[in-house]
């Protein structure tokens, strides 16, 4: 079920749709997604056929879920997470700078999941851990991170309870996928390959190093990466083989810049989200297993060159 599903939230909606067209360019077959973009300040729902069924203002944002009630569950800002309905109301808060020992500390969140038990995970960065919390915003379970180099902005990026109850954590300032036991202990761990090139500054496709953005567990037991501004995704066994991968330009007419949101679909194609590439570039791109490129979306216009949450809602 989705927010515009709902029989009640339908017709409240209807007054605060906006019926723009055609900004977005798709190839292939239209979707219908969730797009924020942290330079133009804009988390929206695009319909399949390009109208922005619903916006909100955001600032820094690197994730976001659309809850099965139908509410979206964002970030607004590093700190601050809040649930809205589908007449933008606030049905629930946390400042996670103010709560649980952290008032003034510097601290950062780029990561948070609601979870089946309805508890919420969020990963502090800062603070190095991460936390799960109960809607009174009490903590029902920590567990600290092992860092080498601490940073309230890069500790982490994307952070998932996976299946088997552990967390795979994305560790950009130590360039390292780590999964965690609920204990703490380290269970798997995947350093960023440099692939035997230098670092080098920048946020586009001139950039270059090991800042991971996300990590995803298949079905089958690899591991998915979107490597940051690796400018790569890559496929990794339990063993730590990389058995499939994309670089920057492996895509014909296509730059990879900064690699964030990577998703391997039932078809078996990747979603891959593309940041920093730049307006000639798409943000959002499927590609099939032998790298063919069979949807790509681009949208600069309502969205700008910092669109680190792309998801895919059909």
């Amino acid at each position: 079920m989705s927010i515009f599903s709902l029989p009640q939230a339908a017709i409240t909606l209807l007054a605060v749709f906006t019926t723009s067209h055609c900004i977005a360019e798709q190839t292939g077959e239209g979707r219908r997604l969730l797009i924020a973009d942290d330079s133009k300040h804009r988390l929206a729902i695009i319909s399949a056929d390009d109208k922005t069924e619903w916006e909100i203002k955001v600032d820094g944002i690197h994730d976001a879920w659309l809850l099965p009630s139908g509410n979206l569950l964002t970030q607004m800002g590093w700190g601050r997470l809040v649930e809205f309905n589908a007449k933008k109301e606030i049905v629930w808060e946390y400042d996670a700078a103010k709560m649980n020992g952290n008032d003034g500390h510097r601290m950062e969140v780029h990561a948070f999941q609601p979870l089946d038990n309805g508890l919420i995970m969020i990963a502090e960065s800062g603070p190095a851990r991460i936390i799960e919390i109960d809607r009174a915003g009490k903590i029902q379970h920590e567990m600290k991170l092992k860092v080498a180099h601490p940073s309230a902005h890069s500790e982490t990026r994307l952070v998932r309870k996976i299946a088997n109850g552990n967390y795979l954590v994305a560790q950009e300032g130590d360039g390292i996928v780590r999964e965690y036991s609920m204990d703490g202990g380290i269970v798997w761990e995947f350093p960023i390959p440099m692939f035997g090139k230098e670092p080098k500054g920048g946020h586009g496709p001139e950039a270059f190093g090991n800042s991971v953005f996300m990590a995803t567990r298949l079905p089958n037991g690899n591991t998915l990466i979107g490597t940051g501004n690796g400018h790569s995704v890559l496929e990794v066994t339990p063993d730590k083989q990389i058995v499939w991968k994309i670089e920057q330009n492996d895509l014909p007419g296509i730059t990879l810049a900064w690699v964030t949101r990577v998703t391997r679909l039932p078809n078996g194609n990747t979603l891959i989200g593309n940041c920093h590439a730049g307006p000639e570039n798409p943000q959002f791109i499927e590609v099939t297993r032998d790298k063919k490129v069979v949807w790509t979306f681009k949208d600069f216009e309502r969205f700008g060159n910092s669109t680190p949450v792309q998801i895919a809602l059909d």
